[in-house]
């Protein structure tokens, strides 16, 4: 497996490991942004323009381009190609940072396998790409990654739970970290102080928002997170050019969520046994284990909820998705495992046995009569 540092893809030197896919990009793009007619073009092919014998002669024949062309050329490119086209120049390099602050590049991307490995420092992984069939090696910030629970990804982001059980968005090609809101304002955890003041310990309740279950368990820093952080999703809030991450966790898979920049986390109760979530124009969707779908506006000041979906009465499904189509249509999935029973625990393996999708009426809203302030 070829390996090569994230700084390398940010050298020119590096553009010359695959000029002609960017180079071919730009000559069949070009036309349809530039009105060229298809004459043309043939007599730019003729003359062995798509055939760059280097990086510097390639770049010698591109026309001044604006800002918005290469923007919008830039926005077709898988990540790797976006990184290595914003270190050719500098208005190339301009173009490639105000489509990554504005998040207009290529949301489609193929996607990336990250992991660690023991052989290398605790502040390093690797990022796979499919595409390229190659690693990248990543030096990220602190807390060291390899230390980390990882419970999420989505637009670029990885949510990550360090040895504290404090949750980060990191972004792993650029560096970015923002800390989310402390655990200790998640609605069932309470921090334990020690003399001088600084956290210890957890606190942490089994309730919901009818019953407590159970007397409070106490938990070290690094405990928490075996019992607490189950999934979390990051969505993309056009409007406000942020971000929601919505977090399902204990006691119970419960929900709260978070906007990046909030100061504590939100809980919705009063249900729980959730499962999967998805976002759309401003609603936040989640589907229980029973097939359950309901319906969270979370833009105001106050959080309203509807149920939209009443339990499934077949609902003996042990995988519960809900996913936004291409078209955007909001879809319900069940899949069906089953376990291969020749395996050991250590390598148990699951295999998918049916998937059944259907498409979620998000008309259908029935007044559920609940609203609590955020």
């Amino acid at each position: 497996m070829e390996t090569c540092s994230i700084a390398g893809i940010m050298s020119l030197c590096n553009l010359a490991i695959r000029p002609r896919n960017l180079w071919c990009l730009i000559v069949r793009i070009l036309p349809k942004l530039l009105g060229l007619a298809p004459s043309l073009l043939k007599k730019f092919r003729e003359d062995g323009h798509d055939h760059p014998p280097s990086v510097g002669t390639a770049l010698g024949t591109l026309p001044e381009l604006s800002q918005d062309i290469l923007m919008a050329i830039f926005a077709t490119l898988e990540i790797p190609d976006l990184v290595r086209a914003g270190s050719v120049c500098s208005s190339w390099h301009t173009a490639y940072t105000i489509l990554r602050d504005l998040g207009k590049y290529r949301l489609s991307q193929t996607p990336c396998l990250l992991y660690t490995s023991e052989s290398s420092d605790d502040g390093i992984a690797f990022l796979y790409s499919l595409i390229e069939k190659r690693a990248y090696k990543l030096a990220l910030p602190e807390p060291p990654i390899r230390s980390r629970f990882l419970i999420g990804s989505s637009h670029g982001w990885l949510v990550t739970v360090d040895d504290r059980s404090e949750m980060h968005l990191i972004n792993p090609i650029t560096g970015e970290q923002i800390a989310l809101p402390s655990v200790i304002t998640i609605e069932h955890v309470k921090p334990i102080f020690n003399k001088s003041g600084a956290v210890e310990k957890y606190e942490y309740s089994r309730h919901t928002a009818t019953r407590v279950y159970h007397t409070p368990s106490i938990y070290a820093l690094g405990e928490l997170r075996d019992y607490l952080q189950f999934k979390a999703f990051v969505f993309l809030e056009t409007s406000k050019g942020s971000y929601i991450v919505v977090l399902i966790h204990g006691p119970y898979c419960q929900i709260s969520f978070t906007r990046v920049g909030d100061a504590k986390w939100t809980w919705l109760p009063p249900h729980t046994d959730y499962e999967d979530c998805s976002y759309k124009d401003g609603i936040l969707y989640a589907v229980t284990k029973v097939g359950e779908i309901y319906a969270f506006d979370i833009n105001g000041p106050v959080v309203t909820m509807n149920l939209i979906m009443e339990m499934a009465q077949d609902a003996m499904c042990e995988n519960m998705y809900i996913v936004q189509a291409p078209w955007g249509d909001l879809l319900n999935v069940w899949r069906d495992t089953n376990e291969d029973r020749d395996s050991d625990s250590a390598t148990l393996v699951r295999n998918t046995e049916e998937i059944k999708i259907y498409k979620v009426d998000t008309m259908a809203k029935k007044a559920h009569g609940n609203q609590w302030s955020t």
